[in-house]
């Protein structure tokens, strides 16, 4: 499942980064929590994987 490098933060509208690795050899799948720290607020973000979110 393709995550993104990257978000814009929904408090100050940063960058963040993922600081999640993805499996080797499976990569990310659904269900797997995926964190992200924001540049500039330093806020983190955990967002779970679901089926479907294309809309990242």
């Amino acid at each position: 499942m393709e995550v993104p490098s990257s978000i814009i933060c929904v408090d100050c509208g940063g960058l963040c980064g993922r600081l999640s690795f993805e499996e080797p050899d499976e990569g990310f799948q659904s269900g797997d929590v995926v964190a992200y720290r924001c540049r500039d607020c330093l806020d983190r973000w955990d967002i779970v994987i679901e089926d479907g979110d294309d809309d990242f």
